[in-house]
């Protein structure tokens, strides 16, 4: 299907803005934005908003006393259903990360913290965003939604892309494009718990047998945790951090540990849920008491005839643009699946191609920064 002239004025005009594209980029890369850090992760914003409102778009913020704030951009107002572009600004990276490894390009790829997860897909749609308001032509109300916390479970961004996506007709994550330039139809969701156990001290030599081992009562639970992976189903439970005792030579009076569950479908997560908290509950070292809180979750984006229907509408787009798009299922997880759980047809991952995200080796493929924006506006257009 040949571009329309509307259509045709919108993607010449990305084409256009590479460099300005790189350039905010190298600006949002090269301030930290760690989840924690409010001040980074508000900084981030603030350059977007002064893009945005540069190009006429209409900004608000929404405030968090803890966590970023949350930046909502839109474009028309109405009764119709919008289209919603998703994005985070928080990165997994401490801060002054940026200033030891600034952004820089290097034979076609730019590095730097948080270049393509996701700092890359806030400037697509950010850039995106100024393309409809520019020259027009979206079929609904455009809304972008620059969010601060995902990469710790959204903890105060989830309500605000809930009640965003229950009112989007399609939306959009802007997650890394795959390595194989690929875009994500499904992920897995996941839980996040802290797992505290609590025993007795006592003299590991003198009075060995009035101690009562929290490390010994974790051990055992690691063992029976890591048990519940079932790979044909898609289960993983991965005990990723430990820590507990007191001194060499005493009996450790606690133990701690942080446990990741990973799974395909709810009826997966409540099951595996439910085991893991009798493993908790039941004591193996006789005296030893256990907590499980949940630090954090997501929602799986599953792969249902809505997506894979925005999914095959999307690959049509990119294909007008001389770009063919697989769909791939992937056991990450990310802020999709909360807008897929409230009935939005969602796709996730059609952000500029990249990989090793969380690494110092993290990469962008530059000359995937105008293609991916040129193909999700072209998609945004044909709704």
């Amino acid at each position: 299907m040949t571009p329309s002239r509307n259509e045709q004025e919108i993607l010449d005009w990305l084409a256009g803005e590479r460099g300005a594209m790189l350039a905010l980029l190298a600006d949002l890369v090269n301030t930290d934005s760690g989840s924690y850090d409010k001040a980074g992760v508000d900084a981030v914003g603030a350059r977007l908003r002064g893009f945005l409102e540069g190009q006429g778009i209409a900004c608000e913020t929404l405030p968090d006393d803890r966590f970023g704030d949350v930046l909502r951009a839109g474009i028309g107002t109405g009764p119709n259903s919008t289209i919603l572009l998703m994005g985070h600004r928080d990165t997994v990276f401490p801060r002054d990360e940026a200033k030891r490894r600034p952004f820089r390009i290097e034979n076609g790829r730019a590095y730097g913290p948080g270049v393509a997860d996701m700092k890359a897909g806030l400037v697509m749609n950010a850039f995106v965003l100024a393309a409809f308001g520019r020259f027009g032509g979206a079929p609904a109300p455009l809304v972008g939604l620059f969010t601060s916390d995902e990469e710790i479970g959204s903890p105060s961004s989830r309500p605000v892309i809930e009640a965003e996506a229950r009112r989007a007709r399609a939306v959009f994550n802007a997650e890394p494009g795959r390595p194989s330039g690929a875009v994500v139809t499904g992920r897995k969701g996941g839980v996040f718990s802290r797992l505290s156990i609590t025993g007795k001290a006592a003299h590991s030599g003198g009075n060995f047998a009035d101690g009562i081992s929290a490390i010994e009562e974790l051990a055992r639970k690691v063992i029976a945790l890591h048990a519940l992976t079932d790979l044909t189903r898609g289960i993983t439970v991965n005990v990723g951090l430990v820590s507990g005792g007191q001194t060499v030579n005493t009996v450790a009076p606690w133990a701690k540990a942080e446990i990741d569950l990973r799974f395909a479908t709810k009826a997966d997560r409540d099951e595996t849920m439910g085991r893991i908290q009798r493993i908790v509950d039941t004591a193996h070292v006789p005296g030893t008491t256990a907590t499980l809180e949940i630090a954090g979750e997501f929602l799986p984006l599953v792969e249902n005839e809505d997506n894979a229907r925005l999914f095959r509408h999307y690959a049509a787009c990119a294909e007008a643009v001389g770009r063919t798009v697989a769909g791939e299922f992937t056991g990450g997880c990310a802020d999709s699946g909360f807008a897929a759980s409230v009935g939005a047809p969602t796709i996730c991952a059609v952000g500029p191609i990249g990989g090793k995200a969380h690494t110092p080796e993290e990469y962008l493929e530059v000359e995937s920064l105008v293609p991916r924006a040129q193909s999700l506006a072209l998609a945004v257009a044909r709704l």
